[in-house]
């Protein structure tokens, strides 16, 4: 039933409820831990346990391509370098980075959309403590504890991470993306 509620969101009977939850976290900080996520369904897919050792944090990140200002000295318009500046990550790789800044402590398990305004799109990252008892006995979420996971999100290995790398098509198709875009290109040199 949620799940069908944020199929097609305007048409949903929590319409409502989430243009006020809009204007309520327009007004609050940037990054803010969640008691409940918000889709449980989604969070649930994505690995989220309501156990000890997970949280979930919203992030608000900027909607949009990049903006650079005008340089003051003379080009032609093609020169100026500042239309289609398109980041190589993406808005929702960019929102796991900073909350992983902001919990040192914990690792990124993934991340999913829980809404935007005009300004700013909004993602709830779901946040696993490597050192919690709870997570270092449970089989299927232990494996982030070891040490070879620690800062993954940074690495792009996040489910968001792997889109951005292109790594989400299977081998044909992607002959340039693998190991990785970088080591492709010295690969070919």
């Amino acid at each position: 039933m949620v799940r069908d509620a944020w199929k097609d969101l305007k048409k949903s009977e929590i319409y409502g409820l989430q243009k006020e939850r809009m204007i309520a976290w327009r007004s609050g900080s940037s990054i803010e831990r969640v008691e409940r996520p918000t889709r449980l369904d989604r969070a649930r897919a994505l690995g989220y346990k309501a156990k000890g050792g997970f949280i979930v944090v919203r992030a608000r990140v900027r909607r949009g391509g990049r903006n650079k200002p005008k340089i003051m000295g003379g080009r032609r318009p093609r020169r100026m370098g500042y239309n289609k500046l398109t980041p190589k990550k993406s808005i929702q790789w960019i929102a796991e980075e900073r909350t992983a800044d902001m919990y040192p402590n914990m690792e990124v398990l993934n991340s999913y959309y829980v809404g935007e305004d005009g300004l700013y799109k909004y993602y709830e990252v779901i946040m696993v403590d490597r050192s919690h008892p709870e997570i270092v006995t449970d089989s299927s979420i232990s494996w982030i504890a070891e040490p070879q996971n620690r800062g993954r999100v940074y690495r792009g290995l996040t489910s968001a991470g792997y889109k951005g790398r292109g790594l989400r098509t299977g081998r044909s198709g992607s002959s340039k993306s693998r190991p990785s875009i970088r080591s492709n290109g010295r690969l070919r040199r």
